[in-house]
């Protein structure tokens, strides 16, 4: 009667016993589990992981040899050989005696070839021309009369000197056609032509210009 009024002093009562059941239990589940499920080995466990060890072969290096070059040989010494045979039979002439002997003359120098002009040469930037044009020196050739009658022609190259004036100074004929006339005849023509001057830098200046004068017998 006095338990069903009280029910928590009931639950006191029975609490020693409803924990010893408890731990009971547990105890006969965890004996089932450990008969159930044996224990892990580990020595097995480590076999099972243990790599396999792959033999190492050692391959043996190649060594390659090299030919070691060869120094040239020394060039043999000619040596004077006792057994040479000469022939007795041979005669050396004596040439001790060297004062008997002709001195040659030293050949002449070449000669200076000043007989023909030379050509002179003064530096330009723009030639002399003549005024009218080269046509205006040939309209100022005279033919000589002998020239004409022997029928002689030809090409007078005549080095004329143009001041910075534009007038003609010295003529020296370069190639000409000499005792015709026609050589005074093309420096006489040059002469009566006027010219415009040379350029230098925009600066009229005297020089030296070779001019053909041609002379020619119409039919």
């Amino acid at each position: 009667m006095i338990l069903r009024k009280y029910p928590e002093a009931s639950l006191k009562l029975r609490h020693p016993l409803v924990l010893r059941i408890g731990m009971v239990v547990a105890l006969g589940i965890m004996i089932f589990f450990m008969v159930a499920f044996p224990k892990f080995s580990r020595e097995q466990n480590l076999e099972e992981y243990i790599p396999q060890v792959q033999e190492i072969v050692n391959i043996p290096q190649t060594e390659q040899q090299m030919e070691q070059a060869r120094p040239p040989s020394r060039p043999s010494i000619p040596i004077e050989s006792e057994n040479e045979d000469l022939s007795e039979d041979i005669t050396i002439d004596e040439t001790d005696d060297f004062g008997n002997y002709e001195v040659w003359d030293a050949p002449p120098p070449p000669p200076d070839d000043d007989s023909g002009p030379r050509v002179k040469f003064i530096p330009y930037d723009d030639p002399p021309v003549p005024i009218g044009g080269f046509q205006a020196i040939q309209r100022n050739v005279i033919y000589p009369e002998i020239a004409q009658e022997a029928g002689i022609e030809g090409t007078v190259v005549v080095q004329a000197f143009i001041d910075k004036n534009g007038k003609v100074g010295e003529c020296t004929v370069l190639k000409g056609v000499p005792n015709t006339g026609l050589d005074e005849a093309a420096i006489a023509a040059i002469r009566k032509t006027r010219f415009k001057p040379a350029k230098q830098r925009d600066r009229d200046v005297g020089v030296y210009i070779s001019i053909p004068v041609i002379f020619r017998l119409r039919d």
